[in-house]
């Protein structure tokens, strides 16, 4: 577990768990959360932390999605206003894992935007549906950084039980932000660069499955996929960590079942008979 500083008034927590990220921003001795890590070990570090050795207060905890890996600190701050996009129900209950024990109630909603003035700093929240249905991305430009949730897994994405177009707008809509700093929903803090790179893999992806389901019987072509390595992805000069080859073996599991891309496969060999 790990906290950094990423200006005035603004800090990072990570955690073990999914190495999921919580922001927080700061007015005198008040505290707003966007996200609240993926574990109650976790979350209890991050209030020992910023409330008991920082003597800071959470006053809100707002959520980019409503998954149980990012609302876990959620139920350690009762007095704590939640907030998340009117859609978050539809995303807690579809979510893979789900932990009944972690949710919450949020007690204010919106749908397409709010606003926030919280000291220093003014949190633009922006509906950006990608890898949820009710992923919100927390523009602050006082603080030159956004925070995209997991529209982006560094510098790559997940898919699981998400259009994979949807994604790549919601990149396109963090890109226009134009923030130097990219808050991701796990491993941490990246450069404005990571939006591209995440970008890159995913159309590199696609055009390997699409290319693999074209050539190959859908049993061949499941065997192939599987092996799909990651370093084919990624873009120029990026090198893979850890935490992101795990995803990227996710991904292949999902691309598999789900068959995602079998749309596109599909559209392309029309096109091409056309």
């Amino acid at each position: 577990m790990r906290f950094e500083e990423l200006g005035s008034n603004v800090l990072m927590f990570v955690g073990d768990d999914h190495e999921s990220v919580a922001t927080a921003f700061l007015d005198g001795g008040d505290a707003l959360l966007v996200d609240a890590l993926a574990s109650v070990d976790d979350a209890h570090w991050l209030r020992r932390v910023l409330c008991e050795e920082m003597g800071k207060t959470v006053r809100v905890v707002a959520a980019t999605h409503f998954m149980s890996d990012h609302i876990a600190g959620m139920s350690l701050f009762p007095d704590a206003l939640t907030l998340a996009h009117r859609h978050y129900r539809h995303t807690f209950l579809s979510q893979n894992q789900r932990v009944d024990a972690l949710y919450r109630e949020p007690q204010v909603v919106f749908d397409s935007a709010m606003t926030i003035r919280w000291g220093q700093h003014e949190l633009r929240f922006v509906h950006n549906p990608g890898k949820t249905m009710d992923h919100v991305s927390a523009d602050v430009p006082t603080a030159d950084l956004v925070c995209a949730g997991d529209n982006i897994v560094g510098n790559i994405v997940y898919l699981s039980k998400a259009d994979p177009a949807l994604i790549r707008s919601a990149i396109g809509r963090l890109r226009q932000f134009g923030r130097r700093t990219i808050v991701g929903g796990h491993m941490g803090r990246f450069p404005a660069a990571a939006l591209d790179n995440a970008r890159h893999y995913l159309d590199r992806l696609q055009d390997a499955v699409v290319q693999i389901r074209a050539d190959a019987t859908p049993r061949e072509a499941d065997d192939r996929i599987a092996s799909i390595a990651i370093e084919s992805c990624l873009a120029p000069q990026v090198e893979p960590v850890d935490f992101e080859r795990e995803w990227h073996q996710h991904n292949l599991e999902v691309i598999v079942a789900q068959s995602v891309f079998s749309l596109d496969a599909a559209v392309a060999s029309r096109e091409r008979h056309a």
